[in-house]
């Protein structure tokens, strides 16, 4: 393949970018990049109660978060704009009316009331709901009639009983039976061009070569060829890859958790790591490996090793992945990422010293695998006040624990430094003063330091902290042991 390659990634702003759609985004990407072809971004905004512009915007945004930069679309342009559905609507009034002068296509004045009873009789007959075609036929004269009633008309596709066949680049040959296909709408009465004419048209005028989409487009398939033959048209190549599920094997929603590209962005995930997974699931790649950056899975993509069974949506796995590529980060870079999250939590880091506030980046990396989790980290030396949580505060019940926090507070305010060695010191003072070792010894110390049972080590925390910082935590958890004891008992 050449340059020729011309795919479109196509979403509905009636919502936030979807997994599932931003993996179909990112095959349709690596497909054009792999070719050196054009990724075009088309909106398919004509369902008009739902499309929101501020989704339009949120879909963009995530996209190029991914790193899934379009050669035309509405924000710039092209030479076979406009870009979004509801700016065409004149393009598509003029094939509907080609269709309907060639006989391809005829108005239906059928009521919904009719069609639901057609459909519930058929069902009570243990028939597949289809149209009857009852204005398939209609005179002039009786057009007219039905117009004077007030109906509005639908505009129908005639269709071919004609067996249908693609050679699909996932599945290989796939078989119609046109005979099963009833007269479909292409235009709705409120002059609103249906899903399959509008693709057909928009695909067929933009020059798509390849069109890479979910497998629930395959019934739509048959009616797009015929519509293509109808107007003339050369069909594009049709590769359908399997959904993205969830553990149970459903379709991949909200009741699985967070499915969108912006709630796994807010929660700080690497937009590599995400590209990286997405490109990986339900696929494979040569030698088995699953660490490849952006231009290895542009050379290394094949839609031939794209599955066509479900891809399960494993986020333990995203979350593996996020953490191998966070540790592949330097601290400088890791902070610059970090920065919109330390400002959304109301810290400014001009204020701080860049080499301590590297330092604390480096320590803390160890035990994050996202960027949101390192706040729960950066608090322990960010803040004035550290609360106790109610499981760490238990450890702080025990005689010996007061002791340890005591023998603490004694030696900081006599240490002249907060360094790693003068931690070393007091931890070998404390042990001989109380006869403590392991986590009788540490546990203390760490819940009066961080307010938590777990976290980096202690002896890393310690010399980033400094002697005023510690001694009012010691402070503070000293004066609040009597009140949260009185309130448990």
């Amino acid at each position: 393949m050449t340059g020729d390659v011309r795919v479109r990634f196509a979403p509905s702003p009636t919502g936030h970018l979807h997994m599932g759609n931003a993996r179909t985004a990112l095959f349709n990407w690596l497909f054009a990049e792999q070719h050196s072809g054009t990724f075009i971004l088309r909106i398919e905004d004509t369902d008009v109660e739902r499309s929101v512009m501020n989704y339009e915007e949120s879909i963009c945004q995530d996209l190029r978060w991914l790193g899934l930069h379009w050669q035309e679309g509405p924000d710039v342009g092209g030479p076979y704009g406009p870009y979004r559905q509801s700016e065409r609507i004149s393009i598509y009034r003029y094939y509907i009316d080609e269709l309907i002068r060639k006989g391809y296509a005829y108005p239906c004045y059928c009521s919904e009331e009719e069609l639901e009873k057609d459909r519930t009789r058929q069902l009570s007959e243990g028939r597949a709901p289809k149209y009857s075609g009852r204005c398939r036929n209609l005179s002039d004269h009786e057009r007219i009639q039905l117009e004077r009633e007030g109906r509005v008309p639908t505009i129908r596709f005639k269709v071919d009983r004609k067996s249908i066949k693609v050679d699909d680049m996932i599945r290989g040959i796939i078989h119609f039976e046109g005979a099963l296909i009833s007269d479909f709408i292409i235009l709705k009465s409120n002059g609103i061009p249906s899903y399959n004419f509008a693709v057909v048209v928009d695909d067929a005028l933009m020059k798509v070569s390849h069109v890479i989409r979910g497998e629930d487009h395959i019934p739509n398939t048959p009616r797009q060829l015929m519509l293509y033959d109808a107007l003339g048209f050369s069909p594009p190549r049709f590769a359908h890859h399997g959904f993205l599920v969830g553990p149970d094997k459903e379709k991949l929603s909200k009741r699985h958790g967070v499915t969108s590209v912006e709630g796994f962005r807010t929660k700080g995930f690497l937009p590599e790591a995400l590209m990286n997974y997405l490109a990986l699931v339900g696929g494979s790649f040569k030698g088995g490996r699953e660490i490849l950056g952006r231009e290895e899975l542009i050379r290394e993509f094949s839609i031939e090793r794209m599955g066509r069974s479900s891809a399960v949506f494993d986020k333990l796995k995203l979350e593996w992945m996020n953490t191998i590529y966070l540790r592949g980060l330097k601290s400088n870079e890791v902070l610059a990422r970090l920065t919109p999250f330390l400002e959304s939590a109301g810290y400014d880091i001009n204020l701080m010293d860049r080499e301590w506030l590297l330092n604390v980046v480096s320590l803390i990396l160890p035990n994050i695998c996202t960027l949101s989790e390192a706040l729960n980290y950066l608090d322990i030396f960010l803040k004035k006040d550290i609360p106790i949580t109610d499981s760490a505060f238990e450890v702080l019940k025990d005689k010996t624990a007061m002791d340890v926090i005591g023998e603490l507070k004694e030696l900081v305010k006599g240490a002249d430094n907060i360094s790693h060695g003068a931690y070393k010191e007091i931890i070998e003072k404390i042990k001989g003063k109380t006869g403590l070792t392991g986590r009788p010894l540490f546990m203390p110390i760490r819940v009066v330091l961080t307010g938590t049972t777990k976290g980096p080590e202690l002896e890393k925390i310690f010399p980033l902290l400094n002697k005023e910082v510690i001694i009012k935590r010691i402070d503070q958890a000293l004066s609040t042991l009597p009140q949260r004891q009185s309130q448990r008992w």
